[in-house]
């Protein structure tokens, strides 16, 4: 089974650490973001494809062949098209073949909530945040499914947010991407038309942590050197 790591943010709000350096080789406890992704990643992963864009020749220098013990492919964020995580999705579908999983490069996730993700067809990887305002918030169908993502709502309907993670099939593909009033084009406006036809399994992860800000790293940092990351 592949895996889908996107990586081609520019890491704004990470500069100045991010002007010399991609944002996933930023390190945590010596490793970089990336690395640890992968090492997260479940044994039924043989294969990761990286969508790489700004200073990604440093992450192909990086790692050139293998990432976590696994190959390795590189496919460029396609450019003059627009921007967004569903058009670097979209980038790797020659690629893929049958049921895939695809993860945000810059986030740090247990691997319990991966593994439990692939017990199912297909799956979003959630997490239960005390102000899920402040992302994607998940809404459930009665038989606890993904019904839509909401986007900062003002009343979220639950306390579970996207963590981006997610288990999908070459079905998506086929579901249009929408460009978004701020000129993106983003995974979640594909996925809640493709969660209409194929029922996406909620699976609560035990933690997650969204590494954005500089003060994100340091804080990852801290908890990684006092053992408080629980893997």
């Amino acid at each position: 089974m592949q895996a889908v790591v996107l990586a081609a943010g520019k890491g704004t709000r990470m500069r100045p650490l991010t002007l010399d350096c991609p944002k996933p080789l930023l390190e945590i406890g010596g490793i970089p973001i990336i690395e640890h992704i992968a090492n997260a990643l479940p044994e039924e992963i043989t294969e990761i494809i990286v969508v790489i864009g700004y200073l990604g020749e440093m992450i192909k220098a990086r790692y050139p062949e293998t990432m976590a013990g696994r190959p390795v492919t590189y496919v460029d964020q396609p450019q003059g098209e627009g921007i967004g995580t569903a058009l670097a999705l979209v980038s790797t579908k020659s690629l893929l073949s049958g049921r895939f999983m695809v993860v945000l490069g810059d986030d740090l996730h247990s691997p319990l909530g991966f593994k439990e993700a692939l017990t199912h067809e297909s799956a979003i990887v959630a997490y239960k945040h005390e102000n899920p305002s402040l992302f994607g918030v998940i809404a459930l169908n009665a038989d606890g499914t993904l019904d839509t993502l909401v986007e900062k709502p003002e009343f979220p309907p639950t306390d579970l947010i996207s963590t981006g993670a997610m288990v999908l099939d070459e079905s998506i593909f086929t579901y249009p991407m929408v460009l978004h009033e701020k000129g993106e084009y983003f995974i979640p406006d594909m996925v809640t038309p493709y969660a209409k036809d194929v029922p996406v399994h909620v699976v609560v992860t035990p933690f997650w942590m969204p590494i954005g800000t500089s003060e994100d790293l340091a804080r990852a940092n801290t908890l990684w050197a006092e053992g408080a990351i629980p893997f």
